[in-house]
């Protein structure tokens, strides 16, 4: 199984990294279990419980997952978890509603259809259809996010709307590392382009509104951006922003 792990130490446990050829998760591991933030298409469940068995720990670890949004590349898998396992899935208020289906508001084929012919895209909707892509299932009883402060690696939510009307980011690993979602990325498969940059428009809800909600990310002190597609990024967190915004 094609994973890649980078983990983080510190005070409160561990950070993870899981990375794939198409979308990462989080796990944040501590004495108390696990929170999973995100979980990848439908498809990637199997995954996900790898990666849990990669360090250590098991789906019956889980203590909550998170959703930084709830398009189906990142809700996906926690869907198809939730079949056999059972643990509470909360989301930014404003993204309950999207979690639970309500309404869904990521691309579509015919937001997709100018650039459908591309080889990159053509290449990547060859490998996200089978995992699930166009499954519209949700997650009835998400719920709103208050105080995480509980849960195995104390994340913190950074509202960060935008990309989604209710996308949020994770503060994590005592503050080191910014769980970014897709906010702010370092790569794609759709694009040749690495390091920091924000999706375009036809992934982003409202573009405009995403590249303001990064200032918040910006002012934290964080040295690690862990996002949502591409690699692990290494730097001052408000270079990484200054660097998508730049290139947008």
């Amino acid at each position: 199984m094609d994973l890649r792990i980078d983990t983080l130490t510190s005070p409160h446990g561990k950070t993870h990294l899981v990375s794939t050829a198409t979308v990462n998760w989080v796990l944040l591991q501590s004495s108390a279990g696990i929170t999973l933030i995100d979980g990848g298409y439908p498809g990637h469940a199997v995954a996900v419980v790898e990666s849990l068995r990669r360090v250590g720990a098991r789906p019956e670890d889980i203590r909550a997952a998170l959703l930084t949004h709830a398009h189906v590349d990142h809700l996906g898998g926690l869907v198809k978890l939730r079949e056999k396992y059972t643990f509470p899935v909360y989301a930014d208020p404003h993204e309950v509603s999207h979690a639970r289906r309500n309404y869904l508001e990521q691309a579509t084929a015919a937001s997709l259809a100018p650039i459908a012919w591309q080889p990159r895209v053509l290449r990547w909707l060859s490998q996200i259809i089978p995992l699930g892509a166009l499954n519209k299932d949700g997650i009835d009883d998400a719920a709103e996010f208050t105080g995480l402060g509980h849960l195995p690696g104390r994340p913190v939510p950074i509202a960060t709307p935008g990309h989604t009307r209710g996308h949020s980011a994770f503060l994590v690993a005592d503050g080191e590392a910014v769980v970014t979602g897709d906010a702010l990325i370092s790569g794609h498969l759709i694009t040749s382009r690495q390091g920091p940059q924000c999706l375009g428009p036809i992934f982003t809800h409202d573009p405009e509104q995403n590249a303001e909600s990064l200032e918040a990310i910006a002012v934290t002190d964080a040295q690690l951006m862990l996002p949502g597609h591409g690699d692990l990024w290494e730097g001052p967190i408000r270079t990484a922003v200054e660097q998508a915004l730049h290139r947008r």
